[in-house]
């Protein structure tokens, strides 16, 4: 490994430009202890060092930059003049740049902390998708190669590994494999002894954050080894983009039965006697989807309606028996305030919050939910008629919105909050008799009775009706802008059904949709289409 030039910035007693770091990292990930660290290994050997922070929102909620300047003294004087340094990183004077996540790189790169003349980037290659990712219409998920290649081009050197996953294997947090990253890369002019020197003498976690800092060490020097970028307990970069175990997909194939319960053997059955090859490991999560959902008469009405579009299916590889399978489950598991309900009080959701916040036998753990209940997410849940009659009464609408506009707190770790919620996700029985499932179901037969008359005729059309399915996502306004896009191009549908370019057309709206939340790009499209 070729460290950088430390000696310009520290050894010349006229030198005045100090060493200059910028942290990016999310709440939780310990940003303020790791500049905190440098910081105090700094000052320990002969340097005046500063750290600030600044929060911000750029790519989730929590997101901070925390900026380091680090300065040699020029003599052992007590009483020097103390240098005045910066409170915030100066676009292409950033030295090394430090990010605990693979998008924050990208936002590093972005505000011009990263220059190829002068920045070292340490990154972990993990992912914590941002929120335009994860509301996008459509898959809004930016590649992770596309961020690594950005990010080889924009800085000087650049070293990346999955340093959480190390860290969550050695019981600590990422701030712990960061700075043993950074010690690695010898980008600041200090010791390893010293800087583990500083960990020891925090107060608690000792053990584990030096365990995490010795992987990151590790990680970093493999990192920038000619053979291989990522190694040392680190993961490829798309692992969390691929899709699933081929060897999954394999015994969904031959033997789908002995991936379900005893309770869904006979559709695992049926899958594979009566549905072509490709489809049988979508239909496989699929009845175990709709299972969990309802049951399994459920599960059983997902392979009657699947059954139907297989039954005339002459494309190749079945790809449309298997996306229609895909979105059938998806659209039968609706999110409603039952699901919801259900999924807060499981215990694998609990023990994931326990394990994530690090909680000992000897603590204890408060898990609040912050919900913000509609009209309609309370009418959807009861029974057809009632549900129908409050959702049109002015008085229950006012109720609703004294109580809930400001949103509701429940804790769901007391007796109380877990007992609401436990019941509520007990009403699971009563959801077929429920207002929002009539409907549900309605759409999703007319949706499908569409693509299985398309598919004699057009195949290509049935499946681009098919996917415009990908729509319909969410709950709330979400729901809402989707299902009005979905249906303004079903009713555009009967005008091109009998053009040569149908398929293309359709391929066209639901691009245009998924592109704009507020439809204004299909409204565009469809004015151009008319």
């Amino acid at each position: 490994m070729t460290p950088v030039d430390i000696e310009a910035h520290t050894a010349a007693p006229g030198v005045t430009r100090p060493i200059t770091m910028a942290i990016l990292a999310m709440g939780g990930e310990g940003g303020g202890v790791l500049a905190d660290w440098v910081v105090a290994v700094a000052e320990r050997n002969g340097y005046f060092a500063q750290n600030t922070s600044v929060a911000g929102v750029a790519q989730r909620t929590g997101t901070t930059v925390y900026y380091v300047e680090m300065l040699r003294k020029i003599s052992d004087d007590p009483n020097q003049p103390e240098p005045i340094l910066s409170t915030m990183p100066t676009p292409g004077e950033v030295d090394i740049a430090v990010a605990s996540e693979l998008m924050e790189s990208g936002r590093a790169i972005q505000r011009g902390f990263c220059t190829p003349d002068r920045t070292t980037l340490i990154a972990s290659t993990n992912r914590v998708y941002s929120m335009p990712e994860r509301t996008a219409m459509g898959d809004g998920r930016i590649e992770s190669q596309g961020l690594i290649d950005a990010a080889k081009l924009s800085s000087r050197r650049f070293i990346c590994a999955d340093f959480n996953k190390l860290a969550l294997d050695n019981g600590s947090v990422i701030s712990s494999c960061l700075f043993g990253a950074i010690t690695a890369a010898q980008v600041i002019p200090f010791s390893r002894a010293q800087c583990e020197d500083v960990i020891r003498s925090g107060g608690k976690g000792i053990a584990e954050s030096l365990a995490a800092f010795d992987a990151g060490f590790k990680a970093a020097l493999a990192a920038e080894r000619p053979v291989v970028e990522i190694t040392i307990g680190t993961r490829p970069p798309q692992a969390q983009d691929q899709g699933p175990d081929p060897a999954v997909i394999e015994q969904a194939i031959k033997d789908p039965s002995s991936l379900v319960g005893a309770k869904l053997t006979d559709c695992a059955l049926r899958i594979k006697s009566g549905f072509p090859e490709p489809a049988r490991y979508v239909l496989v999560e699929g009845i175990k989807r709709t299972a969990e959902y309802q049951d399994v008469k459920y599960a059983e009405q997902l392979l009657d309606r699947v059954g139907r579009v297989t039954a005339v299916d002459t494309t190749r590889n079945s790809k449309l028996t298997t996306e229609v399978a895909r979105y059938t489950a998806l659209w039968m598991t609706y999110e409603d305030t039952i699901r919801v309900a259900f999924h807060k009080t499981r215990k694998v959701r609990f023990d994931r919050v326990r394990e994530e916040s690090r909680v000992t036998d000897v603590e204890m753990i408060q898990v609040r939910e912050f919900l913000h209940p509609q009209i309609e997410e309370i009418t959807d849940t009861l029974p057809t008629r009632l549900g129908r009659l409050l959702l049109g009464s002015k008085p229950f609408q006012w109720l609703v919105f004294k109580i809930t506009n400001k949103g509701i707190k429940i804790q769901t770790s007391s007796v109380w909050g877990f007992t609401v919620l436990y019941l509520l996700a007990k009403l699971r029985p009563m959801r077929r008799r429920s207002l929002r499932y009539g409907i549900e179901q309605q759409r999703i037969d007319a949706w499908l009775n569409t693509v299985v008359g398309l598919t004699a005729t057009n195949p290509e059309l049935a499946y681009e009706v098919c996917l415009c399915q990908q729509l319909i996502k969410g709950y709330g306004d979400t729901h809402a802008n989707g299902m009005r896009n979905f249906t303004s191009i079903m009713d555009y549908l009967p005008k091109v059904v009998t053009t040569p370019d149908a398929a293309a057309k359709v391929k066209e709206l639901r691009s245009a949709a998924l592109s704009d939340e507020s439809g204004g790009a299909l409204k565009l499209a469809l004015s151009r289409n008319r």
